[in-house]
């Protein structure tokens, strides 16, 4: 008899509906071609209704990041997000909030982002990707929105480590690695104390550098989406069951890679049941409770 499915808290998880990839550059045939050879996932979507079926099957309540919206017009985000909201209020049982991209170099990106905080269901929080116009998340660019951040106590997200939007093109569209160290993570926990940073990835190649970070700083949270357990370091591995055992949140990156998928490979690493309810689960109840989310 199969193992009912662990409730899961999911930080990070992007759309399985088309409407999800509007804007993305994975509109071009060589384009969904490097992604389903990094991924093996070759943009099959599903409609809202599925999705959400597919969240209930996995016992999953998940944050959801949409890609490129910061290279949207005011008016294509709004709408955008507006798609989110209505999903995350017809199945509240499964949408845990929404990460919110922008480009904060636009006042009206600004003022959106406002509006998200106020008025969007469930947890809002901020995405930061370096290949914004903004820069890197230390730069003068992004101060107003972590402000934001701070006012509203919620938190933000950075993606740190190798990044697979751009893997196995040429010229990876453009994006450069270095924008990805783990170091804009220290700084801004460093000079916004109040903040919450959660670092999105498994930040290899600096792995050790991250552990570093989120043993030093108490305003710093790992989640570690878009990679299977079976490749992660063996220091990451260790600390992840030791010192890193509450700084650690599940990311899955569906519809990448499936819940299942993952449970099943987080249980094969060996991980005793106590660390997984911690990893699956337990880690973000802890979390929202201390920034009064639901």
């Amino acid at each position: 008899m199969n193992a009912s499915p662990p409730r899961l808290l999911d930080f990070h998880s992007h759309w399985g509906t088309e409407q999800g990839w509007k804007g993305s550059p994975y509109e071009t045939a060589e384009d969904r071609a490097a992604l389903q050879g990094y991924f093996k996932w070759g943009m099959n979507f599903v409609s809202d209704e599925q999705q959400a079926a597919q969240f209930r099957r996995a016992n999953a309540r998940v944050m959801l990041d949409f890609a490129f919206t910061y290279k949207m017009d005011a008016g294509a985000l709004r709408d955008q997000h507006d798609y989110a909201f209505d999903f995350a209020r017809t199945h509240p049982d499964v949408v845990l909030g929404n990460w919110i991209g922008i480009d904060p170099t636009q006042p009206k990106h600004v003022r959106e982002f406002e509006r998200c905080l106020s008025e969007g269901p469930g947890l809002i929080g901020l995405t930061v990707h370096s290949f914004t116009p903004a820069g890197t998340p230390d730069q003068p660019g992004w101060a107003k929105c972590l402000n934001l951040c701070i006012e509203a106590n919620r938190p933000v997200l950075v993606h740190v480590g190798m990044s697979a939007t751009g893997a196995g093109t040429r010229g990876g569209m453009g994006i450069t690695l270095e924008g990805c160290h783990p170091r804009y993570v220290d700084r801004i926990a460093a000079k916004h104390p109040d903040l919450n940073v959660i670092a999105a990835r498994v930040a290899w190649p600096w792995q050790s550098e991250m552990i570093a970070i989120a043993l030093h700083k108490a305003n710093v949270w790992m989640e570690l989406h878009g990679w299977s357990p079976r490749y992660f370091s063996d220091e990451l591995r260790r600390e992840i069951g030791k010192r890193l055992r509450k700084r650690v949140f599940f990311g899955a990156d569906y519809p990448m890679l499936s819940h299942e998928r993952l449970v099943q490979e987080w249980r094969d690493q060996g991980f005793s049941p106590d660390v997984l309810d911690d990893v699956f689960a337990g880690n973000a109840e802890t979390f929202l409770t201390s920034i009064g989310a639901e």
